[in-house]
């Protein structure tokens, strides 16, 4: 199979030797056990229910066959299948080996298949280690990095000791880094440790379980109960009622997976970029590596108007639309207060570009109007949206291009300059004679749609023309790829430019503390502790 990221790697050929230190290893022997524990699982309730019925009710055997032969014949069947399964299971630990090295991560699997896939290292978009329950059990972890493919070709490796994966996690980022040997983290040759963290914020079960509660599914539940109501009331017809059965087991199963996608979440800011941890029964930590967040969004629920809360939802290359199936991959942050969502916001954007960042993007949050140099709708864009014509449109700073949007459920969109791909005006028949027009800026799949909606056709046609000027310079300036290369920290982007910085760990509410200073040793972050222009106007 051709990766995507390396032309030269193909079925049927033979993977480069490995050089000095970069040997092929396997994984751990439990691995296949811990892949298909299910398959295992439900052949052993089909066979051992079959033989328990068959003692119950099976009448007595008047054939050939002594009694008792049928139960031996089962309990042989079980060990044969049993011995077949296993041999698959060595042999497909037997088969798969990885290789990390100073460029490329490889992966070797398949026993009649064969299957070669490899990764360039400055393509990895984010790496993430997850524990399944059984795996959590055994003290594994499953490894898995994403590059820059809309997650096809997201590169596995299950199962690994969680020290092992988190050692090459640790590698893999410090060889896609682009440090120097003596700038690595502490550690063992060819084997560096986890850079030093420093933690953010961590949310509380108690505000996970109201956020559950507040969220889009209880809206839907409310309104499908009231509809079934009102259809049970004109009819006369109580069979409507059985329509909430499939509602229900929908909105349980959508406040699971919120609730499970957020409980325990906790982010942290290293060298290596934003990581973030969270989960009920299965745990992940992701680790986001600078420059790799091509835009984020922040959004407020309806219901979440009551208590102030946001979350915050992100655009990286390597989940693409793979992500829609696992939403909790692409939040940033779960549930937070508007203190805690800039704090965030912070670390994606640390240069806002703009003297007033925390001003502006209050703005943008919570505001409306052309407060903090906002360019809004024109009054009759009113006939086509009477609700948020106010409150549409974007500012521009020096380093991004926000996009506010929604009266009821509020909106704003952030990415910056160098992560723009593409634009492009529409204008439908309606809006072309009201002339106004949207502006949609194209990013790579994920939750995070930008578009600045409903503003004056003449405006967003000169917005239009600048921007794709400004996102070229911005791309050619552009260094964050390889984000502790030495050309990175001193060439023309500036020290530390594009670098997350850390946020100091504080309550909920308040002022940041200042970051403790790091201990001998330990590898420092490259950019300042944070932008001033954040600290100053907290």
């Amino acid at each position: 199979m051709t990766s995507p990221e390396d032309p030269g790697a193909s079925d049927g050929q033979e993977l480069p030797a490995p050089g000095p230190g970069a040997e092929w290893k396997r994984v751990h022997p439990v691995s296949p056990l811990v892949r298909g524990w299910i398959a295992l699982a439900a052949i052993a309730y089909f066979v051992g229910r079959d033989q328990v019925e068959g003692l119950f009710l099976r009448e007595e055997s008047s054939g050939p066959l002594p009694p008792g032969t049928p139960l031996l014949w089962g309990v042989l069947a079980l060990i044969a299948v049993l011995v077949v399964i296993s041999v698959v299971f060595f042999l497909s630990w037997w088969f798969t080996r990885y290789q990390v090295t100073a460029e490329h991560v490889r992966v070797r699997s398949g026993v009649l298949f064969r299957q070669h896939r490899q990764a360039r290292l400055d393509r990895v978009q984010a790496i993430d280690i997850s524990q399944p329950l059984l795996a959590r059990l055994f003290g594994l972890a499953e490894l898995r990095f994403e590059v820059a493919d809309a997650g096809e070709s997201a590169v596995r490796l299950a199962f690994l000791r969680l020290d092992d994966a988190r050692a090459l996690r640790a590698t893999i980022l410090d060889r896609a880094s682009g440090a120097e040997p003596s700038e690595a983290a502490p550690g063992e040759p060819g084997m560096p440790s986890e850079a030093p963290e420093q933690p953010v914020l961590a949310l509380t079960p108690g505000r996970v379980i109201g956020a559950t509660l507040l969220s889009g599914n209880t809206v839907f539940l409310l309104v499908a109960a009231a509809a079934i109501a009102v259809v049970t009331a004109l009819t006369g017809e109580g069979i409507s009622l059985a329509a909430l059965i499939p509602v229900g087991l929908a909105v349980a199963g959508g406040y699971w997976s919120t609730l499970s996608g957020a409980w325990n979440f906790r982010a942290a800011i290293s060298r290596d970029g934003v990581r973030i941890r969270y989960g009920l029964l299965d745990t992940r930590t992701q680790t986001v590596p600078p420059g790799r967040i091509q835009a984020v969004a922040v959004n407020q629920p309806l219901l979440w108007r009551l208590t102030g809360w946001y979350r915050i939802s992100i655009n990286v290359a390597g989940y693409g639309a793979a992500a829609g199936n696992d939403a909790a991959r692409t939040r940033l942050l779960p549930v937070g207060t508007l203190d805690e969502t800039l704090r965030i916001l912070a670390l994606v954007l640390p240069n806002p570009g703009t003297a007033d960042p925390v001003g502006l993007f209050t703005a943008g949050i919570q505001g409306s109007g052309e407060d903090y140099g906002f360019t809004v709708s024109p009054r009759r864009a009113r006939w086509v949206a009477p609700l948020q014509w106010r409150r549409s449109g974007y500012a521009l700073t020096e380093t991004a291009l926000l996009s506010r949007s929604g009266r009821l459920w509020r909106s704003l969109a952030v990415v910056p300059h160098e992560r723009i791909q593409s634009m492009a005006l529409e204008q439908g028949p309606l809006a072309r004679k009201l002339r106004i027009a949207d502006l949609r800026l194209h990013s790579t799949p994920g939750p995070v749609s930008p578009r600045i909606r409903q503003l004056e056709d003449s405006v967003l046609l000169e917005l239009f023309s600048e921007q794709s000027v400004r996102a070229a310079d911005a791309r050619r300036r552009d260094r964050t790829e390889r984000w502790l290369h030495r050309e990175t920290a001193t060439g023309p982007a500036g020290p530390g430019a594009g670098l997350p910085t850390p946020a100091a760990p504080t309550a909920p509410a308040g002022p940041a503390a200042p970051a403790e200073a790091e201990q001998p040793g330990e590898a420092a972050h490259p950019a300042p502790q944070m932008e001033e222009n954040w600290n100053e106007h907290r």
